[in-house]
């Protein structure tokens, strides 16, 4: 009677709140797959749970008619460059205050914070003159420029908690056995906080990737990321539905597939993060 009691009571208060958490969580998702593959004509009839005849032409029509492919490709080299560009700003700074004592630090550093309280659309008009004036609109490189703005500061602050977290006895250690300040930080240090690295990256690429704002002000024809393209599948009067969340799907899957291969990484350097920072 007693084990049934707490069997009872772990269904009534563990079991069925994480069953309740996740169905909360993944059910959009799988809505949207759903919805991706109803054709419009059973959209437009009456309410159903499953498609009567499920069809892949929304992700035909997607890549032939759209050319959805293009969009999917200024995705990944904005958001991959966007990342390089700052990971490398953010690994060399975020060290150098880990390690170094200088005048105005912490003030610094509380800047970084006090810039992500702030909506990114307030800088929208400033970098709209400034990308105009160099010559660079419409462009992946204007895109990388205008989104470090916002992911470099947060990440630096991440990213120097990670550090700091490292015992300073190993860049010592490394000197002594003949590496320099900068080989230390390459070959030593940057390995070991490996985990936060991989967290960090992942930061900077999503928000890349799913950046409507600036893509939308900063291009127009000759960069179309994937949060602009399905913007314009919505119409003043109508919505296609079954393109929209097609786009959606696909959009998901480069993260999902990230997430796949380096979520150990990624959970272990969140959870250190959260812990030493």
């Amino acid at each position: 009677m007693k084990r049934r009691s707490k069997l009872l009571r772990n269904i009534l208060t563990l079991h069925l709140p994480v069953l309740l958490i996740v169905l909360f969580a993944v059910g959009p998702y799988v809505w949207t797959f759903i919805s991706s593959v109803t054709p419009q004509k059973e959209m437009d009839m009456e309410f159903r749970y499953l498609p009567e005849h499920a069809t892949m032409d929304n992700y035909a029509r997607l890549f032939g008619n759209l050319n959805f492919g293009t969009n999917v490709k200024d995705s990944f080299i904005v958001a991959l460059g966007s990342t390089i560009l700052g990971m490398t700003l953010t690994l060399t700074a975020s060290y150098s205050f880990s390690r170094f004592n200088f005048r105005f630090k912490q003030f610094f550093l509380i800047q970084f914070l006090v810039i992500n309280m702030f909506p990114i659309v307030l800088l929208i008009i400033p970098l709209f003159v400034m990308m105009k004036n160099l010559g660079i609109m419409d462009t992946h490189f204007a895109l990388m420029i205008a989104y470090s703005t916002f992911t470099i500061p947060f990440a630096t602050w991440m990213m120097t908690g990670f550090f700091r977290a490292i015992p300073r006895e190993l860049d010592e250690s490394a000197q002594i056995d003949g590496l320099g300040r900068f080989g230390t930080f390459v070959r030593v240090i940057v390995p070991i906080a490996l985990p936060g690295v991989s967290a960090t990256g992942i930061y900077i690429f999503i928000n890349s990737w799913n950046e409507f704002i600036y893509a939308s002000i900063l291009t127009s024809s000759a960069v179309r990321t994937i949060p602009v393209s399905l913007q314009n599948m919505v119409g003043e009067y109508q919505i296609a539905w079954g393109l929209l969340t097609a786009g959606g799907v696909v959009a998901a899957i480069p993260i999902l597939t990230m997430f796949f291969f380096i979520q150990k990484t990624m959970i272990s350097g969140m959870t250190a993060g959260a812990v030493k920072g």
